[in-house]
């Protein structure tokens, strides 16, 4: 029996060490239970990556010495990592004022793109409220990029002889980063895949735009999240209404009727970026018609 609990006993201090930097304490007992379902082999599976970037650190951090870029930054991401670790995410890095996340590995989670869009909303309102307590520090309000995208991924322990590392890769992986890119193109804090829209229904959402990302050829649809669907205020969902006909009139070449629509969402919510880029698209379209084979699909040619 003592031999039996030494074993066990190892067995769990094992993968403290392994994986004790990636996900919650929690996580690890969990995994200790199942641990013929732990492999650190690489392996192919559906899963949910989050890339998240603070939006122009670079000079809104040149005004703080090193001490207070030290604790601005352990304020931040500490709360930000809690948001990520309550939701069963697995941080793979921190680099710099960047995060990179992903769902569904250690150990399997059918619920991870909706843990993962969950994370992401709490990270922005974690960012919400940070904003008065670093102001008041006299320290630069933060404000976020995150992307997420869902698919197969391979993941596993990577690496070299001097230095291992538990990690996603792939093209699932890749788009996950090319999307936190375009969330300041569009405004938004926040932007999925289609293929995370589809795997968390639960969520209601907008649809931003069909874009090409640099290096893709496919196009796919992006949306923004916004909450749960079934605690959507009534006027957010006569707002996805308007949307949703104003994008059909737009990929239909109705430039009036769309612009019309268009116009209309911008005199209601002033602050959205994303209505700007779609009145300034119909008035180039007008001067500039596009193809008749256009697909209403918009291409990126950076990242």
């Amino acid at each position: 029996i003592l031999y039996g609990l030494l074993i066990e006993s190892r067995g769990k201090r094992h993968l403290t060490q392994m994986f004790g930097q990636y996900v919650p304490p929690e996580l690890v007992e969990e995994m200790d239970r199942n641990r013929q379902e732990i492999s650190l082999e690489g392996e192919s599976r559906e899963m949910t990556v989050l890339f998240s970037d603070v939006r122009g650190f670079t000079n809104l951090s040149e005004g703080l010495d090193p001490k207070q870029l030290t604790r601005l930054m352990n304020e931040f991401l500490t709360p930000l990592t809690r948001a990520i670790h309550e939701r069963r995410g697995t941080i793979d890095k921190y680099m710099g004022d960047a995060v990179m996340a992903f769902w569904g590995a250690p150990l399997e989670d059918a619920e991870h793109a909706s843990n993962a869009v969950a994370a992401a909303l709490e990270i922005v309102n974690v960012m919400d409220r940070l904003g008065p307590e670093f102001r008041a520090k006299g320290w630069p309000e933060l404000r976020v990029g995150i992307g997420l995208n869902t698919g197969v991924m391979n993941v596993g322990n990577m690496g070299s002889a001097f230095r291992m590392a538990y990690t996603v890769m792939g093209d699932a992986v890749n788009l996950g980063s090319r999307l936190e890119g375009l969330t300041k193109a569009y405004g938004v804090n926040i932007i999925v895949s289609q293929f995370t829209r589809e795997a968390a229904p639960e969520y209601a959402y907008i649809e931003l735009d069909r874009v090409r990302v640099k290096g893709k050829a496919e196009p796919v649809a992006i949306f923004e999240p916004l909450g749960k669907r079934d605690a959507l205020p009534k006027e957010a969902r006569q707002m996805r209404g308007r949307h949703k006909q104003a994008l059909m009139l737009y990929r239909d070449r109705q430039w009036d009727a769309a612009e019309r629509e268009f116009f209309t969402l911008s005199q209601a919510e002033p602050s959205r970026v994303l209505y700007r880029i779609y009145l300034d698209r119909i008035a180039h379209f007008r001067q500039h018609p596009p193809p008749e084979a256009w697909d209403g699909v918009f291409t990126f040619s950076t990242k």
